[in-house]
């Protein structure tokens, strides 16, 4: 008798074994963590809704921990992509695992890797499996599928026995929501920490003996949120191979925005760069026009921002900050209000969806950003980026993890990136010291 789909998912979760080359990879998502989530756990950059979540969670317990890291990691929306999920898993994916992290000996933490690597799997096998209308259709899969991708997890650290880690599975499932009219709010990484808290606490309910469905629940939560287009046989086809943490990777942010910015953003440095070349100033600009594929404006949706939170998610505002300021830097993107000079040239920003473009839900691969500037005297300057172009451009992470500790001068910055290296006794407990 052949197994069932969840069956065959918690197989592999249990049993698979990733490689040297993807614990490599596990690293480097660990030191993007840490880089984007010690601004807000240490307060260099404040963050009102982290203060309301220590009232209602204190930390006590490896829930609220997990839902503390998944907030602080992902506050800053300058965490780690993935882009088969369409959302963040490091931030669901390690928060859980941190949370249960035990004594910190290196078998433990190459066993955490190992569970990381999972993890990632599983996040963008659920968004395969899902299909292109679960993120068209309003939900955040980074609370929604990330859910039940940290709980694999948090299963295979904890090494669950098969029954158990099915249980756990659906017992996440039924957890999981968020949806995406929340962006541009402190509600988007509560989704990260609810959906961490999720992961764990089902997980641990299954290991207790807890008895939920072990069947059929992640089918339905495919079916239900994949408006007919969901293919569950996704989940398992050609596990790790290669892993996802690998092809198609990762991808790290090199700005504090939302990712379908970025590309709009690099043709904005190319254009503000031509434009100074030959002498005009960013007064003579009268009009910006962007053009990309329908829908591919779904996640920065905010065209008139009030707030750095509000601006992470508005293409308008994120275009004119690149051409005014040729950077789009961290310090722009918090809870004060947008700056004045930036939010009137945002106001010259017109976005048009490109009608022979296909539409961005059918392979948000295709994704590109078309730039036009028209100057006062009629002259017209243009530039594409596609998001391909983007994501193949590497991110130093050594320089961003760098450029977030000059916020923090009271840590020993130096001692802080070799931690995240994980090659010393005793690094990961030090680093998740910093976090509470």
């Amino acid at each position: 008798m052949s197994l069932s789909i969840t069956a065959q998912f918690a197989h592999q979760i249990l049993n698979s074994r990733p490689d040297e080359t993807a614990l490599s990879a596990a690293r480097r998502g660990v030191k993007d963590y840490f880089a984007c989530a010690l601004p807000i756990a240490r307060g260099a950059l404040s963050d009102a809704g982290l203060a309301a979540i220590g009232k209602v969670f204190p930390p006590n317990g490896s829930e609220n921990r997990a839902l503390r890291y998944g907030y602080v990691s992902h506050s800053l929306d300058f965490d780690d992509y993935h882009p088969a999920l369409r959302g963040h898993p490091s931030t669901v994916v390690l928060s859980a695992l941190l949370a249960l992290y035990g004594d910190g000996d290196g078998d433990n933490v190459t066993e955490l890797l190992a569970a990381y690597v999972i993890g990632v799997e599983a996040a963008g096998r659920l968004g395969l499996a899902a299909g292109t209308q679960h993120y068209a259709l309003g939900f955040h899969s980074t609370a929604t599928l990330g859910a039940v991708a940290a709980c694999a997890a948090v299963a295979r650290y904890l090494q669950l026995g098969q029954r158990q880690t099915q249980i756990a599975l659906g017992l996440a499932a039924t957890q999981a929501a968020g949806l995406r009219s929340q962006f541009g709010s402190a509600a988007k990484p509560l989704h990260a920490g609810l959906a961490a808290r999720s992961a764990v606490n089902a997980a641990l309910l299954a290991q207790a003996g807890f008895i939920g469905q072990p069947e059929g629940v992640l089918d339905n939560l495919l079916s239900s949120h994949g408006d007919g287009l969901q293919q569950p046989q996704r989940l398992t086809a050609g596990w790790g191979a290669p892993w996802r943490i690998l092809q198609p990777g990762l991808e790290f942010k090199r700005y504090p925005t939302c990712g379908g910015t970025h590309s709009a953003a690099e043709a904005a440095f190319a254009l503000r760069a031509r434009l100074l070349e030959q002498g005009d100033a960013l007064e003579e600009i009268a009009r910006v026009e962007v053009g990309f594929p329908p829908g591919a404006d779904t996640a920065p949706y905010i065209r008139r921002p009030t707030t750095g939170v509000e601006a992470r998610f508005s293409l308008e505002y994120v275009i004119a900050d690149a051409l005014y300021n040729g950077e789009v830097p961290l310090t722009h993107y918090g809870e004060q209000p947008v700056d004045a000079a930036i939010a009137a040239l945002a106001a010259k920003v017109e976005r048009h969806a490109d009608p022979t473009a296909p539409p961005d839900a059918l392979d948000p691969e295709l994704r590109f950003h078309r730039l036009t500037l028209t100057l006062q005297d009629g002259r017209q300057l243009s530039d594409m980026v596609t998001r391909k172009q983007t994501a193949d451009r590497p991110t130093d992470l050594d320089a961003k993890l760098r450029a977030i500790l000059q916020l923090l001068p009271g840590l020993d910055g130096e001692s802080v990136i070799r931690d995240c290296a994980l090659r010393s006794p005793g690094a990961l407990p030090r680093l998740i010291a910093l976090l509470n």
